[in-house]
C-alpha cells in the first residue's frame, strides 16, 4: 500500500506529533511523516522526531522579513521530502496563500475546543471564562483565517465544576491525541469530501 507522506509543523513540545508518529508506526496507518519542520530551534518536538529517526528541518520565520517569502521557503523545504500532505501541531504561525495555495485542501491542524467556538489563543482558559458545561477538540483544514476552515472532526470533552485551566487542558489534549491520527487517515485515503463548508465522507 502506498503511504501519503506528511510533514509536520511544529512549534513546541510535541505531543500531538508524538501521536502522529505513534499512529504512523502502525501498518494499516495510510500517512508516513516525511519531515518534521519547526521554527523554534529549541522546539523539544524536533527531539521527539528524531528519537524517531525523522528528518527535522528549522526554518526561523525570524530570518525573513515577509511571511511570504517565509512561507515560499517551508514550501521549498517541504517539496524537497516530496510532501503531500501538512498537519500543523502547535505550529504557532499563520500561514497564508502562499503556503496554502501549495497544499490546497491538504494542510490539517487540530484546536483544542470545539470551533468556532473559542478561537485563536488560550482556548481552553476562554472555555471556563465562558463557563461552558461542554467543550474539546476539533480537527479542521487550514484556510487564511485563524481556526476558520472546514471541520473534519471533533470530539467534546465535559467542562467539570473542579477544573481548573490545567486540568481542563489535559483532558483536552487526550482527546486531540486520538482524533488528529484519525483524522489524518480520513483526509489521505481520500475517503472526505467538500460542500461548501461541510466535510462529508466520500
Amino acid at each position: 500500500m502506498s503511504r501519503a507522506r506528511v510533514a509536520v509543523l511544529v512549534s513546541g513540545s510535541g505531543s500531538n506529533l508524538q501521536a502522529l508518529i505513534d499512529a504512523a508506526r502502525t501498518p494499516d496507518h495510510p500517512a508516513e511523516l516525511a519531515v518534521v519542520v519547526s521554527n523554534v530551534s529549541g522546539a523539544f518536538a524536533l527531539e521527539r522526531a528524531r528519537q524517531a529517526g525523522l528528518p527535522t528541518e528549522v526554518v526561523s520565520h525570524r530570518d525573513f522579513s515577509e511571511r511570504a517569502v517565509y512561507d515560499a521557503e517551508l514550501v521549498r523545504r517541504l517539496r524537497a521530502h516530496a510532501v503531500e500532505w501538512v498537519c500543523l501541531a502547535g505550529f504557532m504561525r499563520l500561514l497564508g496563500p502562499t503556503f496554502l495555495q501549495a497544499f490546497p485542501m491538504r494542510v490539517l491542524n487540530v484546536h483544542p475546543a470545539l470551533l468556532p467556538a473559542f478561537p485563536g489563543m488560550h482556548a481552553p482558559r476562554q472555555a471556563l471564562e465562558a463557563g461552558v458545561k461542554l467543550t474539546g477538540c476539533t480537527v479542521h483544514f487550514v484556510d487564511e483565517g485563524a481556526d476558520t476552515g472546514p471541520i473534519i472532526a471533533q470530539a467534546a470533552v465535559e467542562v467539570l465544576d473542579t477544573d481548573d485551566v490545567e486540568a481542563l487542558a489535559t483532558r483536552i489534549q487526550a482527546q486531540e491525541h486520538r482524533l488528529y491520527p484519525q483524522a489524518l487517515a480520513l483526509a489521505v485515503s481520500g475517503r472526505l469530501r467538500l460542500e461548501g463548508r461541510r466535510v462529508l465522507s466520500a
